[in-house]
């Protein structure tokens, strides 16, 4: 039994054809909501399916796809509905059905991409994958792609919407040059997102900071025109991406080793006990099991100080993480401390010895004052000589 059949069947039953159009409008939607319920549960049992196996792009692919084709579904429905009632209702509808289903087909088709490529930035980022790729690098593929989509639909919208093509190219010319010079900021941070980017002079969660500016704190998101940073005083810190290539940027997320550099002063008085003191702690730090021996190990005398005899200690530790560095770092510290003192020594700190000139000439009680100039002052690093 044809539709046609039907339609004169029940017209021979005196339904008048407005009760018609409504009844097919309705038998049309309702077979457009039970093809998409039944498509969508054939869909969510494949996309299970091929989720035990190990091709990991097809899962993306259809987990994208799913819901703009659920939704083409229904905007064909509604097209062949909108046909039908305006047979039955001669409502003219401007020839408009078909620029919107092609409308509604592009931006379903850029939904469905837009969708993969999120899906993709998620997978690639992922443990999913063997080598995981670096966020920053994805994202800005991401990005890229999400704009080569936009602007490649917009440019099929406006041809199907009548227009030329090479004049809004044209147009766009001509205006660019105006936007460039209107908006020249915006660009310099648009290029100057660009340029992190490329160069990758640090990506997300890695801790940065200038010695040109007062930025300093971990990268939590780069985009086209700021970057955010987030301090250690839990401060969000917006920077222009334009201002990364005029200042230099330190990155210490990517260092090898982080650095022990103290001098350790003693008293002039343990002169004697310097060199033992020096060999004895070179001897700790290359059996200490935190000191990379592979990098530059340096302890020596280097310099009669004001008040001290100093030393100084240069060295890099394996540890990266800088809860432990502290830790490494007031082990060796105490170490050295318990050296110096091994060695019948202590540590140096700012001193004055001053020395008294006694009179032993006779003289009157009232000349017995010391006078001017004779109390000497001098810096010198033995403690306790009085």
């Amino acid at each position: 039994m044809t539709l046609a059949y039907l339609d004169r069947f029940l017209n021979s039953l005196g339904i008048a054809a407005e009760f018609r159009g409504i009844f097919w409008v309705l038998v049309i939607l309702g077979l457009t909501a039970l093809v998409a319920l039944v498509l969508a549960r054939i869909l969510v049992a494949i996309e299970r399916r091929l989720s035990a196996n190990d091709n990991l792009w097809d899962d993306v692919f259809l987990h994208a796809a799913r819901r703009p084709v659920y939704w083409y579904v229904w905007l064909h429905g509604i097209y062949w509905a909108t046909e039908v009632g305006q047979r039955f209702y001669e409502v003219d509808h401007l020839g408009l059905n078909d620029p919107i289903l092609r409308f509604g087909f592009i931006v379903l088709l850029v939904w469905c991409l837009l969708r993969f490529v999120g899906q993709a930035e998620e997978l690639l980022t992922s443990d999913r994958v063997r080598e995981p790729m670096d966020y920053t690098t994805v994202s800005a593929m991401g990005k890229l792609a999400r704009a080569v989509i936009i602007i490649t639909a917009a440019l099929v919208l406006i041809q199907n919407l009548g227009y030329s093509i090479s004049g809004v190219l044209a147009f766009g010319g001509v205006g660019g040059i105006a936007v460039g010079f209107a908006a020249k900021d915006m660009l310099a941070n648009f290029f100057g997102g660009a340029v992190v980017y490329m160069d990758k002079p640090f990506k997300v969660g890695e801790w940065i900071k200038s010695p040109d500016a007062s930025i300093e704190g971990v990268v939590e998101h780069i985009g086209w025109r700021i970057t955010r940073i987030r301090t250690f005083e839990s401060r969000p810190l917006y920077v222009p991406n334009a201002i990364f290539t005029t200042i230099g940027v330190e990155n210490p997320s990517r260092m090898q080793n982080r650095r022990i550099y103290e001098v350790v002063g003693v008293r002039y008085g343990d002169v004697a006990v310097v060199e033992s003191i020096v060999q004895a702690i070179r001897a700790m730090l290359e059996s200490h099991e935190d000191i990379d021996q592979d990098r530059t190990l340096i302890v020596n005398f280097i310099t009669f100080n004001a008040s001290s005899l100093d030393i100084m200690i240069y060295t890099f530790t394996k540890t990266l993480q800088w809860v432990e560095y502290h830790r490494v770092k007031e082990d060796i510290l105490l170490r050295i401390s318990g050296i110096i003192a091994d060695h019948g020594a202590e540590v140096a700190f700012p001193t004055r010895t001053l020395h008294l000139q006694q009179n032993t000439s006779q003289e009157p009680a009232h000349a017995g004052l010391v006078p001017a100039g004779t109390e000497s002052g001098t810096n010198q690093g033995a403690q306790g000589e009085e």
